[in-house]
């Protein structure tokens, strides 16, 4: 049977990418009752960063030539990449186990949190595919970054992650969808208070999407 893999990055506990991955996550499930359902929330439990014995681990799999994720552990050699491995190990497996991945993300300062960037870190070997697999990217932004407006070119959390599925992971644009809620800082923001409708109207879009998205998977 299918897995899904939902990661969620938001701080917020109630945040309007977490809202659109819960419902990609709620209708794949309805359409996959015998399915695997795997949730790790990577702002309750932040993945550490990287530490040089990781990088030790990447040489180590460069310099010879792996690329089966299943031999990765090969490259422990010392007490230290043990440590490190013991951590990549199960968000690895989490992710090489998965058929569907939804990765729910706001974005802050123009890109991808943090708590998502140390994940991305972790899991990331050279030179290894996850083709075959589908994503789903639930996005939210406090403004309008989408084709046409005018801080488009401002936008690293779209672009980063499509340029990082396809060329890093193999991952063909067909494989992804991306879909997500702009304008939140309408709720907050005195400056955007007349854009609210927008917001409203981009949410409703996303949540649709979301409900499609997961059925479709």
């Amino acid at each position: 049977m299918p897995t899904l893999l939902h990661l969620d990055a938001s701080a917020r506990r109630q945040s309007f990418s977490r809202e659109a991955g819960d419902v990609v996550a709620a209708a794949w499930r309805a359409s996959h009752p015998g399915g695997t359902y795997v949730h790790r929330d990577l702002a309750r439990t932040p993945v550490p960063q990287i530490g040089e014995a990781w990088t030790e681990l990447c040489d180590y799999v460069l310099e010879n030539g792996i690329t089966d994720p299943a031999r990765y552990r090969d490259a422990v050699r010392t007490p230290a990449q043990a440590a490190a491995w013991d951590v990549v190990e199960p968000l690895l497996s989490e992710l090489v186990a998965a058929d569907v991945v939804v990765i729910a993300t706001p974005m802050y300062n123009y890109s991808v949190p943090a708590s998502l960037k140390a994940w991305i870190d972790q899991v990331t070997f050279p030179r290894m595919s996850l083709a075959g697999r589908r994503f789903v990217v639930a996005y939210a932004r406090g403004g309008a970054y989408g084709p046409g407006s005018p801080r488009h070119t401002y936008d690293h959390q779209e672009r980063y992650l499509r340029d990082f599925l396809a060329g890093h992971f193999a991952v063909p644009e067909e494989a992804m969808t991306f879909l997500g809620t702009e304008l939140a800082n309408t709720l907050t923001d005195p400056a955007l208070a007349g854009r609210r409708g927008a917001h409203e109207a981009s949410r409703a879009d996303a949540l649709a999407a979301a409900r499609r998205a997961g059925e479709s998977l």
